[in-house]
């Protein structure tokens, strides 16, 4: 079964921030891109905001597992 290829994407963050999602992504045991797809997911997801392509029971329960430590 052939899988699409990811995008890339640069984006500049303050020292502080980035030392955060480091941070976090260490503490869920997740890599910096994959913390940052979980937290896009998850702010979208509370707004409303359409997910295009991300099936709705792509990563369940994700507000309890980003709060739980």
């Amino acid at each position: 079964m052939a899988t699409s290829k990811s995008e890339v994407i640069s984006v500049r963050v303050e020292p502080h921030i980035k030392s955060a999602l480091q941070s976090a992504s260490e503490r869920k045991m997740r890599s910096l891109a994959n913390m940052f797809e979980v937290m896009v997911v998850a702010y979208c997801r509370e707004r409303g905001y359409p997910l295009p392509g991300v099936p709705a029971e792509a990563l369940p329960n994700l507000k309890a597992r980003l709060t739980s430590s």
